[in-house]
């Protein structure tokens, strides 16, 4: 079967043609962002299918492929009636039916943890001792389902005392909610420490405040019109944006903030996402769909750095 995917021919039949395949820098991005989406919204099945597309790829660097393939290895293994490689007309048995996805994880993590006592210390050296990758995600996923209150201490004690880049400090936290940890947590961010609850960390997207979304629907409107490729760009930086802010001051002000603050971040977000695809600067064209009047540049501005470095500190650390 032949599908076009990120402005590429891929083939997804059996044919040794597959394996020809190289994928350029820009289509490595767009799947690496496809698979985050697919596992935040737990569509685990086509996450699979995904990987064992790009582990059939040629030209990447190898760490991508051990990445891709220890995910895959955990997936087929947490999920197995998620998969339908080569097993499409297998039915799951009435009992099977009745385990959640979340008890299979569980179950795998303890058969782990009986086979090597150090597993959880393995995963905790993974996270702390490497950059953030699909694989440290992975890891911290696996630490969501180990019993013992080490864990959250090492993850706490980390937290606190080490530098840690945001969006692995929230992740983070939402491994600790997961495996019920209380308390609230103080975060280094730059001069800031920001203090959060660990019980009310969102563990999706609908759990954060309608501030947030009501930012993404008034650039879904205007990229409608104007740009309707843009959404689905803005929408991922959004979200990973507001993960590496969250708890902190400007995130408050963001909660706070009435109608004229939300349009000054869609704004700012437009013009970021705009910029990035097109090469150009058209800010008065962009203010002007957002009605950010002269008194309200200078917020915008701001606004629009905060995203700028995100997106340059996050290619640095890759």
């Amino acid at each position: 079967m032949v599908r076009r995917k990120g402005g590429a021919l891929i083939n997804h039949s059996n044919s040794p043609a597959k394996e020809n395949i190289v994928l350029f820098p820009k289509t490595l991005d767009y799947y690496q962002i496809q698979l985050t989406v697919m596992l935040e919204s737990e569509r685990y099945g086509e996450a699979m299918e995904l990987l064992r597309f790009l582990l059939q790829c040629q030209g990447q660097e190898e760490r991508h492929y051990q990445e891709w393939e220890s995910l895959l290895d955990w997936l087929e293994a947490a999920f197995p009636y998620a998969s339908h490689h080569g097993d499409e007309d297998k039915e799951p048995s009435a009992g099977e039916q009745d385990l959640k996805e979340e008890d299979m994880a569980r179950i795998l993590a303890k058969s782990k943890l009986e086979e090597d006592a150090d597993y959880p210390g393995k995963l905790l050296r993974k996270v702390m001792n490497e950059p953030l990758s699909e694989a440290t995600i992975l890891a911290l996923e696996q630490l969501s389902y180990l019993e013992g209150g080490s864990v959250d201490e090492s993850l706490i004690g980390w937290l606190q005392q080490a530098e840690v880049h945001p969006l692995l400090q929230f992740r983070t936290l939402q491994t600790l909610r997961r495996r019920g940890a209380q308390g609230t947590i103080g975060l280094v961010r730059g001069a800031e420490t920001a203090y959060v609850e660990i019980d009310t960390v969102p563990l999706s997207n609908e759990e954060f405040p309608l501030q947030v979304s009501q930012v993404l629907e008034r650039v879904a409107g205007q990229a409608e019109v104007h740009e309707p490729t843009l959404y689905y760009f803005a929408q991922e930086l959004w979200g990973q944006f507001i993960m590496s802010i969250y708890g902190s001051e400007e995130y408050r002000k963001l909660l706070e903030g009435e109608d004229a603050q939300l349009d000054i971040w869609a704004g700012a977000l437009h013009q970021m996402v705009s910029e990035s695809l097109n090469g150009t600067r058209q800010e008065e064209d962009t203010r002007a769909m957002y009605g950010i009047t002269g008194s309200m540049r200078f917020q915008f501005e701001g606004a629009y750095r905060s995203l700028k470095g995100f997106v340059k500190s996050s290619l640095l650390d890759k």
